[in-house]
């Protein structure tokens, strides 16, 4: 009996002593991939910066306004292009409010030819909430077609779903 008291204590113990971390801390919302060395940044005023709208949701309402599921969910960015490089300047997370959330870049960043960076928001962080959305500033050649879209994932009971989005063009 005392034996199984000890194990008991210990394990209790144990749980209590590890170091959970709460979803804002595990969000590392500055990217440090794909920077620009400072040289490079005076040749970006060559092009024309263009801005996207990307509407995201952390969550959807289910039932009644007070029954919210959580989501997952990935912003996408693609470069398109077989020849050119393109460059984001600004990639901030907004609230259903319109305060801004998180800034995910510091300063210019880039994607070589056909590549595709992510940005994922995890399911815990409710700080977006059910009109959540990325606000994306880019530039690079006058032929550059980008897609920028969203992806949210999430499940009620034993069943997923997801349901994506476009970013759109603003100004």
């Amino acid at each position: 009996m005392k034996y199984s008291t000890v194990l008991f204590l210990a394990f209790f113990s144990f749980i209590l002593g590890c170091d959970k971390k709460t979803p804002s801390e595990k969000i590392e919302s500055v990217s440090t991939d794909h920077h620009l060395e400072k040289s490079t940044a005076k040749t970006d005023s060559v092009f024309k910066t263009k801005k996207v709208y990307v509407p995201v949701y952390s969550d959807i309402y289910q039932r009644t306004r007070n029954d919210r599921t959580l989501l997952t969910s990935t912003l996408s960015i693609h470069n398109t292009s077989e020849t050119d490089t393109l460059y984001i300047s600004r990639l901030d997370y907004y609230n259903t409010e319109g305060k801004l959330v998180r800034k995910y870049i510091e300063s210019t960043i880039f994607l070589n030819t056909f590549e595709t960076l992510e940005y994922v928001v995890d399911e815990e962080d409710k700080t977006g909430g059910s009109g959540a959305n990325f606000i994306i500033e880019w530039y690079g050649n006058e032929k550059l077609n980008p897609i920028f879209q969203a992806v949210m994932i999430g499940g009620l009971g034993n069943k997923s779903f997801s349901f994506t989005t476009d970013g759109v063009e603003v100004y």
